[in-house]
This record gives C-alpha cells, structure tokens and sequence, in this order.
C-alpha cells in the first residue's frame, strides 16, 4: 500500500502541476464575438475543456489516496469483491470492479 499511496501521490503532484500550467493558459480570455474575434478562441476553448479533465483526475486521485488510507483501496465500491491488481496498476483510481464498472456503462448501440 506504501507504493500505492506513493504512486498516486506522485500522479497528484504531476496533475497539480499540469493544471497550474493550463490555468496560466487560461488567464487571457480571447476576444470573440459575432464578426469579431481571435483565432484563439478555439485554443482557449480546447484548455478550458482540458482543465476540467485535469480537476476530475485530481478529485478521483484524492478520492483514491482516501481509499488507500481508510483501507478501502482495491476493494469495489458496489460489489464488495477485491478489484484485479491488474486492473488497478491500470486504473489506479478504479474504485469499482471491472463487472461493476461495466454494468455501469450505459448500453453501447452499434
């Protein structure tokens, strides 16, 4: 568990970072309006996007160092049955199960 928790810890570290730099990127909003407007708007809006992915990363890697810490770590969330380590060195923040989690998942339609 101490590698575990060492492991997210550093991923926590790396993503703090990463969000420090696209927060920078987002401080000068591009002018945009009907007729008007920067090209980088489009860049701006990719980032802004980007950040809400880095600030769910974040909150499901604390989510998991809580886990680890509680004793919870590896164990699902909904089902009570040991996560594969296989699947955790994947998903280090899996909190479910892969049968769980694929009960989770909406219907794919081909």
């Amino acid at each position: 568990m101490k590698s575990t928790k060492k492991c997210l810890s550093q991923e926590l570290k790396e993503a703090e970072i990463e969000l420090a730099q696209v927060n920078e990127q987002l401080e000068e909003r591009p002018d945009y309006g009907l007729g008007t407007g920067s090209t980088g708007v489009f860049t701006w809006e990719m980032a802004l996007a980007r950040r809400q992915r880095i600030e769910d990363h974040i909150a499901s890697l604390r989510e998991a160092m809580t886990r680890v810490e509680t004793g919870s770590y590896g164990t699902c969330q909904c089902c009570g049955e040991v996560i594969d380590p296989e699947r955790l060195e994947i998903i280090p923040t899996a909190s479910e199960c892969a049968e769980c989690a694929h009960k989770m998942q909406p219907l794919q339609r081909a």
